[in-house]
């Protein structure tokens, strides 16, 4: 029987639809990775108007203040000093569903912070949970596909989920705290938030650390099983957020994070840029910094927590990238989708704009001009009376910096990113890398409760799906741990 041959919408053969190219095994992605980057500028355009993903949001204001200076390792500049504050807008959200799905479903929630500092908007984009299902972006269409609803009945279908999990192990440790008891939080109030991802900080010297942050909830964690689940209302985590912060009982985080120097990271035992990995705390512990409070909800939802606009790539002078796969495809793939979803000019809407001055030489678009509350957003004087006269420019560099046009400051630079001594770029096999011993860690950390919680909710699903996607399944499950594949196999039996 002949195959059929993958092939790009082109209609050129697909050599390896798993893999990104990158530099190195543990290296960044390269620009030729076009295969990827036209799977993600589909992905981005495949719903209107609503997010593909998170498109069920909650979202409020806040502040982030300072308890830990980080100016040793960074020169970001809401992280200098003890007891500043940076204004914050926080959305959460669910990820598989559209805006009319449950606040209660089992899946991962969004944590995105937006922090309007000095010297321009940083957004960390991020989830409840330290890991996610993959390391690789070239997936990611792939993976939301088989979470949504079934492309023939348009019906949830937990069969396609597990067949994805099934040809792909590195996504068992996210499905492990998934199907845990920690897969439905009470509310936004009770999750913690994570980076996931590794960044960087590099500080006045050059000198770059990784770190991976973390938002703990102070209101301590809460979860539902199914059956209480389905006793809530669809909106009840909207109405929790809201309520609470409307009676003055405002919801806050402490804010911590793991450091780890470029060295360690040559010779780690894991690929520190795996998005399916932890640090562990025993080799990298969490240092507290901060503190991160939500004071105000937003008066109007469409123009606020709809339009808001999170993309990792909004860094600011001091915090930056890795060589983490996946973040490195939501560089490209997150600014892409917002300019898609909301316009050319999504950065000059009030919530998305920057609370400090904005100068640039990018022109017209779509809504051009609508109100940008503070700065210059077209390459124009700082003098506010230059508009149209010879200092206005929209090329650089240009003979009028005299006269306030824009030019680029040096001290700003990222340090070059190091990557592996004699790499090869191609695309590099994953089939051989352990996806395994974290997700037998947790497990064997759960009580019996939890474990019980954790069959169940796994045997739910996975009883829907064929015997193969069942075998192996299983077989992930027991390279975790035989006590793993041994409590889903009686859940699946009892259900029979």
């Amino acid at each position: 029987m002949n195959k059929t041959i993958l092939t790009t919408s082109a209609g050129a053969p697909v050599a390896d639809d798993n893999n990104s190219i990158s530099v190195g095994a543990r290296g960044p992605l390269t620009y030729d990775n076009h295969y990827l980057f036209e799977k993600l500028a589909h992905f981005n355009r495949e719903r209107i108007p609503e997010r593909v993903v998170h498109a069920r949001g909650t979202a409020a204001y806040g502040t982030f203040t300072v308890t830990k200076s980080l100016k040793e390792h960074s020169i970001a500049n809401f992280l200098q000093e003890v007891g500043q504050q940076t204004e914050v807008f926080l959305r959460f959200s669910t990820v598989g569903g559209g805006q009319d799905s449950s606040d209660y479903a089992r899946d991962p929630r969004g944590f995105a912070v937006k922090f309007y500092t000095k010297e321009g908007n940083w957004d960390m984009v991020g989830n409840n949970t330290p890991v996610f299902f993959l390391n690789d972006p070239i997936k990611f269409p792939d993976f939301i596909h088989s979470q949504k609803k079934d492309a023939r009945t348009n019906l949830p279908n937990p069969a396609n989920a597990f067949e994805f999990w099934a040809n792909h192990p590195q996504s068992l440790h996210q499905m492990t705290i998934l199907m845990s008891d920690r897969g439905i939080p009470l509310s936004y109030r009770h999750v913690h938030g994570f980076s996931s991802h590794t960044y960087s900080f590099y500080n006045a010297q050059g000198e770059r650390v990784w770190c991976k942050w973390h938002f703990k909830t102070n209101q301590g964690i809460k979860t539902l099983t199914n059956e209480e689940a389905a006793k809530m209302p669809a909106y009840g985590a909207q109405q929790d957020l809201v309520d609470a912060i409307d009676h003055g009982d405002f919801p806050s985080w402490a804010v911590k994070v793991q450091i780890m120097s470029e060295a360690d990271a040559r010779t780690y035992n894991i690929n520190p840029f795996d998005l399916t990995k932890i640090w562990p705390h025993k080799d990298y512990p969490l240092i507290e910094i901060g503190t991160l409070e939500l004071k105000k909800n937003v008066n109007n939802y469409f123009a606020e927590t709809e339009q808001v606009a999170f993309a990792p790539s909004n860094f600011v002078p001091g915090i930056n990238a890795s060589p983490d796969k996946m973040l490195q495809g939501r560089l490209l793939a997150y600014q892409d989708a917002q300019r898609y979803r909301v316009g050319a000019n999504v950065n000059q809407i009030p919530v998305n704009a920057a609370k400090c001055p904005v100068n640039h030489y990018q022109r017209d678009g779509a809504f051009a001009g609508m109100g940008c509350p503070v700065g210059h957003s077209s390459g124009e004087s700082s003098d506010t009376n230059a508009v149209g006269t010879t200092s206005a420019s929209n090329f650089y560099p240009n003979d009028r910096a005299e006269n306030g046009a824009p030019t680029p400051v040096a001290y700003v630079a990222v340090p070059p990113m190091p990557i592996l001594e004699h790499a090869w770029i191609k695309a590099y096999d994953q089939s051989e890398e352990d996806y395994h011993s974290q997700a037998g860690d947790l497990f064997r950390i759960m009580n019996d409760s939890q474990k019980s919680q954790l069959f169940g909710n796994i045997a739910g699903g996975l009883s829907q799906a064929n015997e193969s996607i069942q075998a192996r399944m299983l077989a992930q499950f027991a390279k975790a741990d035989p006590a793993y594949a041994e409590g889903v196999k009686k859940a699946i039996a009892a259900l029979k």
